[in-house]
């Protein structure tokens, strides 16, 4: 199973809060996919505090129950989740996620080119060499022609928020300093 990054672990204890909430019930295999074993720690160290506290305060009626401090174990997991949402922070996922796709885009830009150029390639054809591998790859090219432009309308949709996103957060991607 691929490992889950931080923008994906805010959308999924999102999600997973939602469903808490409305009373719906979260697999464990799922929280464990998205709890770091602290928070799934505190999740049963509270729980166990709380089976304490019912064992030492007896509360007949509901009144009785609020007043101790009582709490169903979906509050207790529904605490432990705000928590670990408040914990991240989804700037700083994103702009982990843009520079960790920037160091792939350069190390299979520069050791394409280096292997070319052993090869007994011309410049030109490493860097031809490397950005082909760049396409290959899924990522931009560092020449900036354009391939692909057969994306569907989601696809464009989506590189369009990425855009006014970087924007709004003033995050400068590789190719934009180029451009001044």
């Amino acid at each position: 199973m691929p490992k889950v990054d931080d923008i994906q672990k805010i959308q999924k204890l999102n999600q997973q809060l939602a469903d808490l909430k409305s009373g719906k019930e979260v697999e464990a295999r799922k929280m464990k996919a998205v709890l770091s074993t602290a928070q799934q720690k505190a999740i049963k160290d509270k729980w166990n505090a709380q089976l304490k506290l019912r064992d030492e305060v007896k509360a007949r009626t509901k009144e009785q129950q609020q007043a101790a401090g009582y709490k169903s174990k979906r509050e207790v997991q529904i605490a432990v989740y705000e928590e670990a949402i408040n914990d991240l922070n989804p700037v700083k996922a994103f702009e982990k996620k843009l520079f960790d796709l920037e160091v792939r885009q350069m190390r299979i830009y520069m050791d394409s080119i280096s292997e070319a150029l052993k090869e007994g390639k011309t410049n030109e054809q490493a860097k031809s060499i490397a950005n082909n591998n760049l396409t290959r790859a899924g990522l931009a090219r560092m020449d900036r022609q354009r391939v692909n432009q057969h994306l569907n309308k989601r696809d464009k949709e989506v590189f369009e928020l990425e855009e006014q996103l970087k924007k709004q957060l003033g995050i400068k991607d590789i190719h934009d300093e180029d451009e001044t």
